[in-house]
């Protein structure tokens, strides 16, 4: 597959994830094994894992051990402060304003009016994926939220283009909490990458340290099972 560019992408495109983890090193070991990931190093202490020599995703250190040991997906915009002005409007928040990652591009998180945790994505050198839709790569975003109605408003206003314009092939999913996880579950973001074989996955996901959440589903993407890794972090795999 082709290396995305940045003017594949409308805004509002998932185009990056990335884990923080208390431990990279135990997360190259173990995302290298399940996925055949390669790992180069990137600013500020992150590494960026490859498929086949192709950027799919990134794992960075936790510095603070309060902080959630999770995946993180970035929507793509071409004008992050822009962005972020248009998510205070409508009624989220900025937790870390718009900042340069060398010349990679410039990041910023934020959150939606339920508290769902994503980020921002305003391409310098690098786009985003470099591979995604395959084996070992980014797949498929479902928000899990309380109320699909006003996640629907505000993610539709935001990228509307991306999500229901014409040529609209969107990578991302609303559902309520209570379709897959128990009711106290908080709202929040769940990135899938694709497997050849769920079961298979699972049970190497098994044998790497890590846990199988909710086991196998149907969804009208796909066969899905959610997982944590040998650290904690949640995320699914998926076969379409």
């Amino acid at each position: 597959m082709a290396e995305n560019r940045a003017s594949e992408y409308p805004e509002g495109t998932p185009c990056w994830v990335d884990a923080q983890l208390p431990d990279v090193e135990a997360g190259r070991r173990f995302y290298g094994e399940l996925f055949g990931w390669t790992f180069e190093d990137q600013p500020q202490g992150t590494v960026r894992a490859l498929k086949d020599g192709k950027p799919v995703a990134s794992l960075a250190h936790k510095t603070d051990g309060r902080l959630p040991t999770v995946w993180t997906v970035s929507f793509t915009t071409p004008d992050a402060e822009a962005l972020c002005r248009r998510i205070r409007a409508a009624g989220g928040q900025v937790v870390s304003p718009p900042a340069p990652f060398g010349d990679l591009g410039v990041t910023a998180l934020v959150t939606d009016p339920e508290g769902a945790v994503f980020s921002l994505w305003q391409p310098g050198t690098t786009p985003g994926f470099g591979r995604r839709h395959e084996p070992g790569a980014f797949a498929w975003v479902q928000l899990y939220t309380r109320d699909t109605d006003t996640a629907n408003a505000f993610y539709g206003g935001l990228f509307r283009d991306a999500l229901f314009g014409p040529d609209a092939d969107p990578d991302f999913g609303r559902a309520p909490v209570s379709d897959v996880f128990a009711a106290e579950m908080p709202p929040h973001f769940l990135v899938h990458f694709a497997v050849e074989d769920v079961d298979a996955g699972l049970r190497e996901v098994t044998r790497l340290g890590g846990r199988v959440q909710v086991p196998p589903f149907e969804t009208s993407y796909g066969t899905a099972a959610v997982v944590t890794d040998n650290q904690g972090a949640s995320f699914a795999l998926l076969h379409r």
